[in-house]
């Protein structure tokens, strides 16, 4: 068989068009290819083949109406001919008899810019599962070795066919030669110019353009430095899309090593993100033509994005992470939901002799909290696509008393759950008390009046001043202290913010008028809201499609949002959860420190306090990380001013927020498990109603956890002792004492 080669004296001259798109914007509406015409060029003896042109039928014969005047092909021309994969074959055949005519045994292509090969023939080859030969893995652009020629022309991105004749002296008679033959002539033309005999540059074909035949895994570190202009962000992925998925949809293109990074949501999922780096700008640039290309039944957005943005995701300096993933070339499988007691013998046993794990335990990697305490996920390492499949048909086989999850990973999804899970702080520090900033006529926005818009999409480097820019004139009906940037676990810009405008109808006028608006190369989305929703999100729920969820870990029943004034009411000088309480409270500590509050507020009424962000977002942070979550014992949740806690604590001469009892975790809970259940699951513990604290996630969905508050210690031990791995329905329900 004819084989291609990066360094022959032979060029295929190779030209296509698709029922869609033509010229610079070929391939950039997934549209198929309809035409191939091609030519054997013989580089030392300036002889040519016989010239073909082949129609390709197309699985959707439709073409656009460009397509049909450019060409003038027809859908019944092109249903009588060949579907891609026999087009192919007979293009192999075609040019192994040209090239043994004319004495030559390798080839390389030389095609007019990049996007037939990368943005055309690959991906739609991938999509329709077609095994590309290796001539297609590397070519010729005619555009770029033009441009080496002849330095003094106009630059490659502003090159064409027609140009280039041009400045060569060569006729084109686009009125007598079919679509595609005048082009292929004038192609090989224009080569014939270059060459050594002809032109006194004596340029010759000696680099070509390669393409990556598969994506290579591998670390990152945060130390690295990354190009932004390499870049994307890839939005509205199925959340089972491992890095090779990722790098099938971008087929043609050639990914960075390591470049594909899985963004996780603060439950550790994955959120339907990924950011991508490219080996440089130029295919950075093709990969954003994919823009709402489909992966299956979904399509994909694809917006730039910055090196600072994929260190934040992929990078990482753990040396055991490090470690674990200098071993290239790795299938990466994530096992989660494990026993906490599980070890490295029984991980390998669980996978058993049909999916070897490499280097045996140096290819485990158990995830732990920064004091030594296992998660529950693990990641591990094979050899082999074989041995990663097999690892994958064991998804929910029982480990112990529990089912076992096992996916696809990467080696920046190792990263980022690392980062995530070390950097928890184990007790976190108490937010900073609320500082006095405003003068008392200013209250926090409240109730139903649609007064403010919500800003959603903002590029994260974004901050109040690029906020103010982007509201242009309306930034003069921005009440004072109005800007709230929403912030997500980290304490990092979430990419949303909440603006208070004087009046709903200034509000409407703001949210149909930047709507859309561009900042910093992102669209913003602006929507007009309440107060009241404002408030709900900044304090941890959610807002979206399906209605306000409350924020998270907070049993609906038992949640009951109240819209915050400048001056912190007394009953909320601190956050007392009944659920984690016990009944023995008196009700003479809570009366003196509402009291004690009261007394602090009227020392000095000519100060208000004002709940920042850093202050509301607290709660949403501690009442979810770490896993389990702090005690409200340890945490106060919504700050009070310092001497109104002081004054509390020394009138009654007891701890603050007492806890005779102790905690226990449940986990592995069936998602419409309720309080009768639990308590049902508990029976004989003398337990109640207010002892159980059901806990939701980000989306205020059930995380099928709960905290139990026992009346003391050693029931708590008997209860973890007697109730752990028993089922409640069909779920093995796990319990650890806090």
């Amino acid at each position: 068989m004819t084989a291609a080669s990066p360094h022959s004296d032979s060029l295929v001259v190779l030209f296509g068009a698709t029922a869609g798109a033509y010229g610079a914007k070929l391939g950039s509406d997934e549209r198929e290819l309809i035409l191939l015409v091609w030519q054997v060029v013989d580089l030392h003896s300036k002889k040519v083949g016989t010239l073909h042109k082949c129609l390709v039928k197309a699985d959707n014969l439709e073409l656009s109406d460009e397509c049909g005047e450019v060409t003038g092909l027809t859908p019944e021309g092109l249903s009588k001919a060949e579907p891609l994969d026999r087009v192919l074959q007979q293009f192999s055949q075609l040019v192994s008899s040209d090239l043994k005519a004319l004495g030559r045994n390798t080839y390389t292509f030389c095609t007019d810019g990049q996007l037939l090969i990368r943005q055309v023939l690959h991906p739609e080859a991938s999509k329709k599962n077609l095994l590309l030969s290796d001539c297609f893995y590397s070519f010729y652009d005619l555009r770029k070795e033009f441009h080496d020629c002849y330095p003094n022309v106009a630059p490659v991105k502003d090159q064409t066919i027609q140009s280039m004749a041009e400045y060569i002296g060569f006729r084109i008679n686009e009125a007598e030669e079919d679509f595609g033959v005048w082009q292929v002539k004038a192609m090989v033309a224009i080569i014939f110019s270059m060459l050594p005999d002809t032109c006194v540059a004596d340029h010759r074909f000696t680099v070509p353009e390669t393409v990556k035949y598969k994506y290579e895994t591998g670390p990152c570190s945060k130390s690295e430095a990354v190009d932004s202009e390499t870049v994307i962000r890839a939005r509205g992925l199925p959340w089972q899309s491992s890095d090779q998925d990722i790098a099938r949809f971008f087929k043609g293109l050639n990914i960075a090593k390591g470049g594909v990074a899985l963004c996780l949501n603060a439950q550790g999922r994955r959120n339907g993100e990924a950011l991508v780096r490219f080996v440089n700008s130029e295919q950075r640039d093709l990969a954003l033509e994919r823009h709402k290309h489909h992966m299956g039944s979904r399509y994909i957005e694809v917006y730039k994005a910055t090196g600072e943005e994929f260190l934040k995701i992929a990078g990482g300096t753990s040396n055991e992470v490090a470690q674990f993933l200098s071993k290239e070339n790795q299938v990466i499988i994530r096992m989660r939901g494990l026993p906490f007691t599980a070890t490295p013998e029984d991980v390998l046993g669980f996978l058993g002799p049909e999916c070897p794990v490499t280097g045996g335990k140096e290819g485990l990697l158990f995830v732990k909290y920064p004091d030594g305490r296992p998660t529950g996920d693990a990641f591990v390492l094979f050899a082999c696509e074989e041995y990663a499949q097999n690892a994958l048909k064991k998804h929910k086989e029982i480990l112990g008393k529990r089912y076992i999850e096992l996916f696809r990973s990467t080696a920046a999804e190792v990263q980022q759950v690392l980062n995530r899970y070390m950097s928890t702080p184990l007790i976190p520090t108490l937010p900073t008390p609320i500082i006095p900033v405003m003068p008392p006529p200013y209250t926090i926005a409240a109730g139903s009046v649609r007064d403010c818009v919500r800003l959603r999409g903002l590029p994260y480097t974004a901050g109040i001043d690029d906020i103010l820019e982007f509201m242009g004139d309306a930034t003069a009906d921005i009440k004072p202290h109005g800007v709230h940037m929403v912030l997500n676990q980290q304490g990092r810009p979430s990419g949303d913010a909440f603006i208070q405008m004087k009046s709903s109808d200034r509000a409407f006028l703001v949210a149909q008028k930047c709507h859309k608006k561009m900042m910093k190369d992102r669209y913003v989305e602006v929507f007009q809201c309440s107060g009241e929703e404002m408030n709900f999100v900044l304090m941890g729920g959610t807002l979206n499609r399906s209605g306000l969820s409350p924020p998270p870990c907070l049993s609906p029943p038992a949640y009951a949002f109240q819209t915050a004034a400048a001056v912190i009411p007394t009953e909320a000088a601190l956050y007392q959860s009944q659920a984690l309480l016990p009944q023995t409270r008196s009700q003479q500590a809570s009366a003196a420190v509402a009291a004690a509050a009261a007394a602090a507020a009227a020392a000095s009424p000519a100060v208000t306090y004002y709940p920042t962000q850093a202050a509301q977002l607290y709660m949403n942070y501690t009442a979810y990380y770490p896993s389990p979550p702090v005690s409200p014992t340890t945490v106060g949740y919504i700050t009070a001013p310092q001497a109104a806690v002081a004054a509390a604590a020394s009138a009654t001469h007891t701890p603050m927020l007492p806890q005779p009892g102790a905690l226990v975790r449940m986990q592995g809970l069936p998602y419409n498990a309720g309080m009768k259940e639990i308590l049902s699951f508990f029976q004989g513990y003398q337990l109640h109603g207010d002892s159980i604290l059901l806990l939701y996630n980000f989306s205020g969905q059930p995380s099928g956890e709960a905290l139990v508050t026992f009346p003391s210690l050693d029931s708590a031990k008997k209860a973890v002792a007697e109730r752990s791995g028993c089922h409640l329905g069909r779920h093995c329900v796990e319990l650890c004492l806090i």
